[in-house]
């Protein structure tokens, strides 16, 4: 395995985990109404599109 292709596939997890983060705040959001369960969620995925971003711009890595 290259080491762009661990790369990728850990940028892919930091993705799927921060998607999974930010459900689970806004479940507790809607749970218990506290804002800074709101705010966790939605930072979350703004580092998520964040993080999809970056793992775009890897589309020309390791090619020749």
């Amino acid at each position: 395995m290259r080491l762009i292709t661990a790369h990728r596939i850990l940028i892919i997890a930091g993705i799927a985990f921060f998607i999974l983060y930010a459900v689970v705040r806004g479940r507790a959001y809607l749970a218990r109404g506290d804002t800074m369960d709101l705010v966790q969620a939605v930072v979350s995925l703004v580092v998520a599109l964040g993080l999809q971003w970056y793992f775009r711009s890897l589309a020309g890595w390791g090619k020749r």
